[in-house]
Parts: C-alpha cells; sequence; structure tokens
C-alpha cells in the first residue's frame, strides 16, 4: 500500500467557519452580459448531481471529489468516477452523499466542459499538430451567440500528440493552435478563451504566431521556417506583424479580446523559466533545456520593441511552453487559471454547500503542486470553507510536502509496488479505485474509533457525527 502523509496542523471544529464573502479580480475583459450563457450568473451546480438526493441521517458524511486529470492516462471526469468506485466499496448510499466536480484547468477538454456546462457547440477542424502532422481537433462555441470561442492548446499541441519516440520539444510547434484560433475568428467571433495546459511543446507560442501571418525574421531579413518549434528561434532578430490577421491587430476596432487561463506561476525566461522547469517533462535533455533557453530569450527580445515592455518574467508569459508569451502579442490578457476556473465553474459556490471531505487528485504531487496546480488552489478553497481535503496521486516527488500548508491535509500515492510508466499509465484507473478504497477504510476506521471514544460535534444541519478536525481520525488509525 502506498505511504500515508498527514499534515502537522491540527484544527479544531470551532476554528471551521465560513470566509468573508469573495469577489474575483476584476478583469480587463468586460464580463459577457447578463443572462449570456458565461454570465457569472450561470452556473454548472445544475450538472453536479449528487448519487442521492435525502433528508440527512446521523452519520451522514457529504464528500465532494475534485480532482485534476491524469496526464496521458485519464481526463478528470475518469478521475472522478474512478475515485467514487473505491470509495463505494466501502459506505453506500445511505450513508454519504457524493458530488463530482472534475477539475478542467485549462488543458485538454477544458472547452468541451464549458461548452457542456454553459451550453454550445464543438467545431471539429484539421489542423497541424505539433510534429507537423495533422491532427483531428476541435474548439468551442458560446455565449448568448456562439460569439466566444473556447480553444484548448493541448487540442492541437498537447503532450498527448506527441509520440514517445518524437519527444523533442526544440522541434515540435503550436502552429495547430494558430490554426484553430484562425477557425475561430473566421465564425465571427468577438471574444476568445485559450486554456493553456498539458503542452507538448515550447516554441514560445511561435508557431501560433506564423499560423495568424505573423513574420518571424533573422538577422538578414529571412523568414524562419513555419513551424519549425523552440530551437529555431535561436536565430530569431524581430518579428513582422504587418500581415497579422486583422482581427488581432494592436488598435483595430474589432480586435479580438483574448483570454488566456494558465498557470500565472510561469515565467518564460531565466533559471526558473519554463524550458527549465519544464523542458526536461517533454523530453528535453540537458543541452536541449540550454538550446530552449536561450531561445525563448530571443524571443522576449523580439517582443520588447512591439509590446514596448520587457516579458521575460511576466507571470504566465510561460505557460504552454511560453505560448503565453506569444498570445501577449495578439493582446491575450494572461489569467490566473483558479480564478478563472472559479468564475466560469463557480468552484466557491459547491465548497459553501458544506462538506465533511473533499477528496482531489493529480498525477504528481511535488514542489511544483503549490504552484498554481488546480488541485491545491482547491485545496486553498476548501480549507477556507472548513473542508477536509485528501490527496490522492500518481507519483509523490520533493518537495510534497509543501502542500500542507496550502490546505492539503493528507496525501497518498495510488501506486501499491514497482510500476513501469507504462503499466501506471495503462492501470491508472484500477490505481485509483484501489487507492480511494484504502484510504476511505482508514477514514472509517478511525470515525469508529472517535465514536468510541465519544469524540462528536455537531453541525448546522443538525447532523451528529464523531470529530472530523484535523483528521484526527485518520492519526487515530495510524498512531
Amino acid at each position: 500500500m502506498g505511504a500515508v502523509f498527514f499534515g502537522n496542523r491540527a484544527r479544531k471544529p470551532s476554528d471551521l467557519r465560513r470566509p468573508p464573502s469573495r469577489t474575483s479580480p476584476a478583469s480587463s475583459l468586460s464580463p459577457p452580459p447578463t443572462g449570456s450563457r458565461l454570465s457569472p450568473e450561470s452556473s454548472i451546480r445544475g450538472s453536479l448531481s449528487p448519487v442521492r438526493s435525502r433528508s440527512p441521517r446521523p452519520l451522514d458524511l457529504r464528500i465532494l471529489i475534485a480532482p485534476s486529470g491524469f496526464k496521458e492516462a485519464l481526463g478528470p471526469e475518469d478521475v472522478a468516477a474512478a475515485i467514487e468506485h473505491g470509495i463505494r466499496r466501502v459506505i453506500t448510499e445511505d450513508t454519504a452523499t457524493i458530488i463530482k466536480l472534475p477539475l478542467h484547468d485549462g488543458g485538454e477538454g477544458f472547452s468541451k466542459a464549458l461548452v457542456a456546462a454553459q451550453g454550445g457547440d464543438i467545431i471539429e477542424a484539421t489542423v497541424t499538430g505539433p510534429i507537423g502532422e495533422p491532427v483531428e481537433s476541435y474548439f468551442g462555441l458560446t455565449g448568448q451567440a456562439n460569439d466566444i470561442a473556447v480553444v484548448d492548446m493541448a487540442a492541437a499541441a498537447g503532450l498527448r500528440l506527441v509520440p514517445k519516440t518524437h519527444r523533442d520539444p526544440t522541434r515540435t510547434t503550436t502552429y495547430g493552435v494558430g490554426e484553430l484560433i484562425k477557425a475561430a475568428l473566421d465564425k465571427g467571433v468577438s471574444r476568445m478563451i485559450i486554456g493553456c495546459g498539458d503542452s507538448g511543446t515550447s516554441d514560445g507560442g511561435a508557431g501560433m504566431l506564423q499560423a495568424q501571418g505573423a513574420r518571424l525574421l533573422d538577422e538578414h531579413g529571412n523568414e524562419l521556417p513555419a513551424a519549425s518549434g523552440g530551437a529555431a528561434l535561436s536565430k530569431l532578430a524581430r518579428i513582422s506583424i504587418e500581415d497579422l490577421h486583422p482581427r488581432l491587430l494592436p488598435g483595430a476596432p474589432d480586435r479580438v479580446k483574448i483570454e488566456a487561463v494558465c498557470n500565472i506561476k510561469n515565467i518564460l525566461c531565466g533559471p526558473n523559466g519554463v524550458a527549465r522547469i519544464y523542458g526536461p517533462q517533454k523530453g528535453a535533455t540537458p543541452a536541449q533545456v540550454d538550446i530552449l533557453s536561450d531561445a525563448l530569450d530571443n524571443l522576449a527580445a523580439a517582443l520588447e520593441p512591439i509590446l514596448a515592455t520587457n516579458i521575460s518574467y511576466v507571470p504566465g508569459s510561460g505557460a504552454s511552453g511560453g505560448l503565453g508569451a506569444g498570445l501577449m502579442l495578439l493582446g491575450a490578457e494572461l489569467r490566473a487559471r483558479s480564478e478563472a476556473i472559479n468564475d466560469y465553474f463557480h468552484i466557491d459556490d459547491i465548497l459553501d454547500q458544506r462538506w465533511d471531505f473533499v477528496f482531489t487528485a493529480e498525477g504528481s504531487l511535488d514542489s511544483q503542486s503549490a504552484k498554481g496546480k488546480m488541485t491545491v488552489e482547491v485545496a486553498r478553497r476548501a480549507r477556507d470553507y472548513g473542508a477536509q481535503v485528501i490527496a490522492l496521486a500518481g507519483t509523490i516527488g520533493a518537495g510534497a510536502d509543501t502542500v500542507y500548508e496550502e490546505g492539503i491535509e493528507a496525501f497518498t500515492s495510488i501506486l501499491n509496488g514497482p510500476l513501469s510508466l507504462e503499466q501506471a499509465i495503462e492501470e491508472t484507473e484500477k490505481l485509483l479505485r484501489d487507492s480511494a478504497e484504502r484510504t476511505m477504510r482508514m477514514i472509517q476506521t478511525g470515525m469508529s474509533i472517535r465514536q468510541s471514544e465519544g469524540e462528536w460535534e455537531s453541525v448546522d444541519d443538525g447532523r451528529r457525527r464523531p470529530s472530523l478536525a484535523g483528521l484526527g481520525l485518520m492519526r487515530a488509525f495510524t498512531s
């Protein structure tokens, strides 16, 4: 069984209180009009049906399952379903209400989830994939008049689309992302939301810009080959935007408003730049990381005279292999995905429904998890609402204990023995089910111990339950 880790912080029931009301930071993009399918008043809650609706009973547990997807294995919906399946091996519908809230963090499936929640259409398109081959892709249309496009960069340039034998981020391209943007522009949209996540590229959005008509030039004025990858930027001297799509030009009266939903903590350049932090995950060797880092420095220098600012360390500029930087040339607002996702899927409203436990999950829990990952962002919010958060992870890496300070009370790996990466990916669903079952059995045993010791607490809706404060119930089992 995977090791289970617990935080050092304990809370008393009196510490569990509702937070003051929150107001999301104002966006420079005007919100959609009231009544539109993307208005703040619309909510995803209608699509989240509890397993069973009934009056609360003593010892009724309320469990929210809010996981991210496991890259290259399962999407967030499938992860949530697997966790629920494991929990249901232990507790029945008569003793617990479970609601699933899959977390789409801007990666693949984001546009489909948003269209499913708000209404609209999915448009299929064939575009250039990350290694230059055609791929079948899609984007979403939503809003009152289908005038808002939702694009997943991962649907055209995601890591899933890069065969393991071709994982060379010096060569992969975002050209297909630009083709999706152009197809959306051809539909006449006035606003565009671009999900930045699960990328398999590190070209700084260069391919995307070339697909929009931008010309990338070397010091002799020669145009760099289209869709040639991040390493080609080592020869970049300047960028010409004269032939850019007219609705993307600065100052255009009908310029499309673009919002990039991204990990705002990713920057383009420097020792913590995207090439050095994420390049190895995409298959880059140490030598290739150096090449990409220098190439993205060139990109920042070429963008500076156009944007009138140095974007090397602008928060979000490094999102999706530097796609954030390229989108800035198109006037995009780089938005923290935690705030954007909350606005579109109303996570705070769901957390406010009082949960005993929140189960979350992600592929890797490590020092990067507290730097913009959705699982930790939800844990922070859940803590404010008095819920206790348990994380299931594919792997547990260095620095994972930093998540204790962010609201995750306990975490465990879903792995129960040595497995190759290929085996783990193939068996992810089963591993999640089994891990959720083991974790729930520990919770159930701890609750029994607390109940026998007479440690009960009352909750606002009149129920009584064994004290759950600080996950002491699990510590009782393991001590």
